[in-house]
């Protein structure tokens, strides 16, 4: 299924028909239509969760959100629109000559499910101080790593699914536990039997892998460039180190019920940064 959620510029050749040779287009047409492409090409809409590229004419200096973007040099960046965001989102823009602009990108709202549970084991629900500060330094490692922001366009490829299988968890969801409403769901949840080889949905560097964290048990973080990154937890197996370099398609681990999981399944998160996005949509893009 074609998402509008992604905008990019494509230039598209048309073969001539078979056993006939098009004549080729005088110099001038092609110097035309280069003059005629949009310098900028950023999408109006956006749903929460979606991960957003665009493209400007290179040299430009985009700003979303406070933050600066990464810009290629042929004018393509990326940012993520979190799950509660609302109303309209800024995009400041500034040529390489100097000229000013500014764009607003409104943001396509989604039902979010909610789930009540009661009865829940207090200690679950709050952990002891001891855990949760195990909690706290883990989930701090893992935030660390998020901040890379390599100028690799990893991310420009076409996502696919990590392991096949039933979607058991879907992002944004949320549950309220014993009337205290606990944190929306980060990822997708994909069924799958423990030791179920999963595979990285796209190119990317490892910048964290770690067999045991509290909740989320066995951990990998593969970095796609440009703050945009895949999580994938509760592993039985890791077959990466950090630092490694891998293709997409390329096996990183097992499917597992390490930490705190109530079956084997995978849990594929992605962020842009701090921004959790949500992995269905980006699965859903067109080619680029």
């Amino acid at each position: 299924m074609r998402s509008a959620l992604v905008a990019l510029v494509a230039a598209i050749a048309l073969p001539g028909c078979a056993g006939t040779r098009s004549p080729a287009p005088p110099a001038s047409a092609g110097v035309a239509a280069e003059r005629a492409r949009p310098a900028i090409d950023v999408p109006r809409t956006a749903s929460q969760g979606a991960l957003v590229i665009g493209r400007v004419a290179p040299g430009t200096r985009v700003e979303f959100a406070g933050r600066e973007l990464g810009v290629a040099p042929d004018g393509r960046f990326v940012f993520g629109v979190a799950r509660d965001a609302q109303g309209r989102l800024p995009l400041q823009l500034t040529s390489a000559g100097g000229t000013q602009d500014s764009l607003e990108i409104t943001v396509t709202p989604r039902a979010w499910p909610i789930e009540r549970i009661d009865g829940v084991p207090p200690a679950t629900v709050t952990p002891p101080p001891a855990i949760a500060a195990r909690i706290a330094a883990e989930q701090a490692r893992v935030t660390d790593a998020r901040r890379r922001d390599d100028p690799r366009e990893d991310f420009l490829a076409r996502f696919v699914w990590p392991v096949q299988g039933r979607i058991s968890g879907r992002f944004g969801n949320q549950r309220v536990y014993n009337g205290s409403a606990g944190a929306p769901h980060s990822g997708m949840d994909i069924a799958a039997a423990r030791g179920t080889p999963v595979h990285a949905p796209a190119a990317g560097v490892i910048t964290f892998a770690d067999p045991d964290l509290y909740l989320t048990g066995g951990t990998v973080l593969l970095d796609h460039g440009r703050g945009v990154s895949s999580n994938f937890l509760h592993l039985s197996r890791i077959d990466v180190r950090v630092g490694d370099r891998v293709e997409q398609g390329q096996v990183i681990g097992a499917v597992g019920a390490t930490g705190r999981a109530t079956g084997p399944h995978l849990h594929w998160g992605m962020n842009w940064f701090d921004v959790r996005i949500d992995p269905l949509l980006v699965l859903e893009t067109p080619p680029r």
